[in-house]
């Protein structure tokens, strides 16, 4: 935990805003599972056929990174396999040159899901402001929490550092797990504090810390400078934030744009305005899948129809639970080659039913050329109201004439048609 350059309460900003990011959160929800490989080098990214396997003496035998063939990526992976190079979106087979001795595990969504659920439950009894930005990290505005801006004997933080000790013993408490906490004045530095100290951390960083603190960083440490923005700003010898944050505004105009390169310039400085949403309505629900090989739309015909139709109840199963329902049902394909097509229709009334998602991706599919081997497939419902709410057919957009119950004969005969 820093302590360096501690601001007086009276220097005490009106918004204190913290980021908590659960630490390797997948693979920590598999060490509860799995207490013995604590310390180790487990990777999480797998299929079924990595789970481990129980042997008759009680032990258990896990599957190697170096065994792997196909084309998964890595989930996530333990600190252990992070200190051999190994990081999330990795694929295995990299992983493996790397870490060939690491254990591999299959992915668990379901339980991930469900300690997320935990872990924000167990932040919002503490401080209840929280936005939600996945399924492993918060934004949370503590600005009016009760004893925030108390000195506890000669800690002129000493109140937010309380806080933020009692959000990180009430996740441990409901899960088990540990988290990082960042708490600054707004949620760009926040984002930025919560990785100084992982894990298990507490950062505090003020604004009068910015230059000593953030300046020395590479400029891909601040959310929202992607690979192509920071290799640019590097070609351009802006390799740090403070190289960012010391060029003139109109510089990084003229090579980023207007927007970007006066978000640049702010961004640099350490301002950011945004305020902690606590509600924001999806604009869309979508399920996804990437084959381990890629799948041909004739000779794997019944793999692609139940994966495709899994795919749909899966989806009817997440707006149910989310209680939502869509008007518009789309599919996405991604080819061998990388080429990806997207392909959509409206429909008259919205629905969360399974089958009348299936009839209309269907609908779309037939749409596509699979003339190429298949190596993604997705399938999405948007423009999502809630069960009950009036949602008529928009003016201006085309749209099938199947409604809610899949009346219409031209989508009705699309399940027994469908190229899958």
């Amino acid at each position: 935990m820093s302590t360096a350059s501690l601001p007086s309460q009276s220097r005490l900003p009106e918004r204190l805003i913290a980021h908590l990011d659960m630490d390797a959160f997948y693979a920590s929800v598999e060490l509860l599972r799995y207490p013995e490989l604590k310390g180790q080098a487990v990777v999480i990214g797998g299929r079924r056929a990595h789970a481990p396997v129980d042997l008759p003496d009680g032990s258990r035998r896990y599957a190697r990174l170096r065994d792997y063939t196909g084309r998964g990526v890595v989930t996530t992976s333990t600190y252990a396999a992070r200190d051999l190079g190994v990081f999330s979106g990795m694929g295995l087979m990299k992983a493996a040159l790397r870490a060939p001795d690491a254990i591999l595990l299959p992915t668990d969504f379901d339980a991930y899901r469900h300690y997320s659920r935990l872990f924000k439950a167990a932040v919002a009894e503490v401080a209840p402001v929280i936005e939600d930005r996945g399924i492993d990290e918060i934004y949370i505005d503590l600005s009016e929490v009760a004893g925030i801006r108390e000195a506890v004997g000669h800690d002129p933080l000493g109140g937010l550092r309380s806080v933020a000790r009692e959000i990180k013993n009430s996740v441990l408490r409901a899960t088990g797990l540990t988290c990082s906490i960042g708490i600054t004045p707004n949620k760009l530095l926040s984002k930025i504090a919560s990785e100084m100290d992982k894990p298990d951390g507490i950062t505090l960083l003020m604004a009068d810390e910015i230059e000593a603190r953030i300046w020395p960083l590479g400029v891909r440490k601040v959310n929202g400078i992607g690979p192509k923005a920071g290799a640019k700003l590097q070609a351009l010898g802006l390799e740090t934030v403070g190289d960012v944050a010391a060029a003139e505004p109109g510089f990084l105009i003229q090579h980023f744009g207007k927007s970007f390169g006066a978000w640049l310039h702010e961004a640099s400085h350490g301002r950011d305005n945004r305020p902690v949403l606590t509600h924001s309505e999806p604009v869309s629900i979508s399920r996804e899948t990437t084959f381990e090989r890629d799948l041909h739309a004739v000779h794997d015909k019944a793999a692609l129809s139940e994966i495709f139709t899994r795919l749909c109840v899966q989806l009817a199963s997440d707006l149910t639970r989310k209680n939502y329902c869509g008007r518009t049902i789309g599919i996405k394909l991604r080819f061998e080659g990388f080429h990806t097509v997207t392909r959509d229709l409206t429909l008259d009334l919205p629905t969360q039913d399974a089958q009348t998602i299936r009839r209309a991706a269907g609908a779309c599919l037939k749409r596509v050329p699979l003339d190429k081997r298949i190596r993604l497939l997705g399938v999405r419902v948007g423009g999502l109201s809630r069960p009950g709410q009036l949602s008529g057919p928009k003016p201006g957009r085309s749209r099938s004439k199947a409604g809610a119950d899949g009346a219409n004969p031209a989508l009705a005969i699309v399940e027994n048609l469908s190229l899958f």
